[in-house]
């Protein structure tokens, strides 16, 4: 089986009928994984005690420290307007991470709904929603954003709404593919034939099978969702200063670079890189287990 992640569509390949997310077996997927996991957990309670974590105030401004270096009282220093950007990093997770789940949440809950109805029902339903999603993939999700930030201004909301519909159809393609072939198992006929409605063969029976496919690609999905509303706030159409973000915290950090400062510009990059790659090192580990049961 192999899931790929955004702008190219999964290809999933057979599924059998499985007894959910138990037989993931999330452990014992080797040291990457297992760091990975590690990381992510991490950042989640950075994200979750911010306010208990962090040494100072994310917003105080202190001109007279401006760019301090590391020291006892600022570990990774100040940037220009003497902010601890320790503090900032550790705010910063809150919105880092809070955006991407619920593009992901809604964009998951919509594809899932989408891709079982289009799967389930066939024919017409089928066809519309079929066009409806590939129409959906003409349009940059990055284009939608800025344009709903031009109607409603910036901040988190416009480029949530934007990413949640630009995912969608990613999930719903990846969806109506292998519920296509759940459909096809001999043990969905059976239960019709005893006379079980189709809502109830999809909630208890379809779903359940396809949902750690679908949770092996969400967390992929997570990863490129949290770097293009970092890109979003790096262009200053995501969260607006003085609030800490990782997007924004470079934007400001490129002044600090042209006076030999790093660490303003450096530490919310490496924050980026590390969750994006943790992210998809757990999807593609939880892809390869899928595969692994389909053999």
């Amino acid at each position: 089986m192999t899931i790929t992640a955004p702008p190219r569509a999964a290809a999933p390949g057979a599924l059998r009928r499985r007894p959910g997310l138990g037989g993931l077996r999330i452990l014992g997927q080797g040291p990457l994984f297992a760091a990975a996991v590690a990381v992510l957990s991490v950042l989640v309670l950075v994200a979750v005690l911010a306010p208990v974590l962090a040494p100072h105030d994310p917003e105080f401004l202190d001109l007279s420290s401006s760019l301090v270096g590391t020291t006892g009282d600022h570990l990774l220093g100040t940037d220009q307007s003497g902010r601890d950007i320790l503090s900032r990093l550790i705010h910063g997770a809150r919105t880092g991470l809070l955006g991407p789940l619920l593009v992901v949440g809604v964009s998951t809950v919509l594809g899932i709904l989408l891709g079982v109805v289009a799967a389930w029902r066939g024919g017409w339903a089928d066809a519309i929603l079929s066009r409806s999603m590939d129409m959906a993939f003409a349009i940059p999700g990055l284009l939608l954003a800025i344009l709903l930030v031009s109607v409603v201004g910036p901040g988190m909301t416009a480029p949530v709404i934007a990413m949640a519909v630009a995912y969608t159809p990613y999930v719903g393609r990846l969806v109506r593919s292998i519920a296509r072939q759940e459909k096809a198992r001999p043990y969905i006929e059976s239960y019709r034939v005893q006379g079980w409605s189709g809502w109830t063969i999809c909630l208890r029976h379809l779903l359940p099978n396809i949902l750690p496919t679908v949770l092996a690609q969400s967390a992929m999905n997570f990863g490129y969702v949290l770097m293009d509303l970092a890109a979003l706030s790096f262009l200053g159409f995501g969260v607006q200063p003085p609030t800490a973000d990782w997007g924004s915290m470079i934007n400001e950090g490129q002044s600090a670079l042209q006076q030999g400062a790093m660490l303003p510009a450096l530490a919310p990059s490496a924050c980026i890189v590390l969750a994006v790659v943790a992210f998809g090192i757990v999807g593609e580990g939880l892809a390869d287990r899928i595969a692994k049961r389909e053999r």
